[in-house]
C-alpha cells in the first residue's frame, strides 16, 4: 500500500463539511460531556441531579446544555415520567453505547499517563 504524501494526506482534514474529527468528534469532545457518558454507562438510567452531585463543579446550565446536546446527536435519550415533581432520567441510547469502548481505551490512556502529562 502507498502511503499519500504528506501535503496530500493532509488535505482530508481540511474539509470543513467532510471532516470526521470536526464533525464527529467535536459533538461530544466538550469539558463534560465523555464525563456525563461515563456516568450513565456505569449507572444506566440516571436523574438530573445524580448527574449533577457526581460532578459537583458543574453549574446546573451547562448540565442542562451539554445533556440537550448529547440528546440532540443522539448518544443519549431523556425519558420524562408524568409525575409532580417531574422525574427525567437520561441514559446511553444505542450509539451512545458503541462510543463508550472507544471511549474506555481513552480513559484507560489518560489513567495509565496522568502524571506525566498532568505534570508537565
Amino acid at each position: 500500500m502507498n502511503a499519500l504524501p504528506l501535503k496530500e494526506n493532509l488535505k482530508k482534514y481540511t474539509g470543513i463539511e467532510s471532516c470526521p474529527i470536526r464533525n464527529i468528534i467535536a459533538r461530544f469532545s466538550g469539558k463534560w460531556s465523555i464525563l456525563i457518558l461515563c456516568i450513565l454507562a456505569e449507572n444506566e438510567a440516571t436523574r438530573f441531579n445524580e448527574i449533577g452531585k457526581a460532578i459537583p463543579d458543574i453549574s446546573p446550565k451547562v448540565l442542562t446544555d451539554t445533556l440537550k446536546s448529547l440528546e440532540s446527536v443522539g448518544l443519549i435519550s431523556r425519558k420524562l415520567y408524568a409525575e409532580i415533581p417531574p422525574k427525567v432520567e437520561y441514559s446511553l441510547t444505542g450509539l451512545g453505547k458503541s462510543l463508550m469502548p472507544h471511549l474506555e481505551s481513552l480513559i484507560g490512556w489518560a489513567l495509565e499517563n496522568f502524571e506525566t502529562v498532568h505534570c508537565k
